[in-house]
């Protein structure tokens, strides 16, 4: 009786455990990335020719001075899907723009990110079509995570920036930056000037 009693009374005490809440870890949405293709952008008087993938589409800049004409080639690369947009600027280099105050210019831009940003690399490229430029690739929560230009050196320069239309977060859009570095790569790969 004593054995059955204290069975009980152990079975009792077992049992009255305060419940422990233990969290979960926060998840992200799975996101689905499309395979990579490309489609020429090819337009009458345009000074640059260039391919951009088949998901993306191509806007015309109307948030500065693209609208009343005065930049003209000022264009959108828009991702509606990812909630995205490479904003690309184009400047004749000439004696109001000159080559060194639009690189200073683009480093600066750049470099305005590290205030949010864990780092900076800026890997330099080269491509069979004469062009040439920097890719900053901006690391943590920053804004833009992938800023670039791109020059001959002697008459173009082209300068882009990828922004989401969300507040950043570096890990939470870590793999659709790492698929638009890709397109990006393209992108800069396929750029010819006219």
């Amino acid at each position: 009786m004593r054995l059955i009693g204290l069975i009980i009374l152990l079975g009792m005490l077992g049992s009255c455990k305060p419940e422990i809440y233990t969290p979960k870890p926060r998840g992200y949405a799975m996101i689905d990335t499309p395979r990579h293709a490309y489609q020429p952008f090819d337009r009458a008087g345009y000074p640059y020719y260039f391919e951009y993938p088949v998901y993306g589409r191509i806007t015309h800049d109307s948030s500065l001075d693209g609208a009343n004409g005065r930049d003209p080639y000022w264009i959108n690369m828009d991702f509606p899907s990812f909630g995205a947009t490479i904003y690309l600027s184009y400047k004749v280099i000439d004696a109001n723009h000159k080559l060194q105050q639009l690189l200073e210019d683009a480093h600066e831009m750049s470099y305005f990110h590290t205030k949010k940003a864990d780092y900076i690399n800026e890997p330099v490229f080269h491509t069979r079509h004469g062009v040439h430029g920097v890719i900053y690739s901006v690391g943590g929560n920053a804004a833009s995570s992938y800023q670039f230009f791109a020059t001959d050196s002697t008459k173009h320069f082209l300068r882009g920036a990828l922004y989401f239309n969300t507040t950043p977060n570096a890990d939470s859009l870590q793999p659709v930056t790492n698929f638009l570095h890709t397109d990006i790569e393209h992108f800069l790969g396929s750029l010819e000037w006219r």
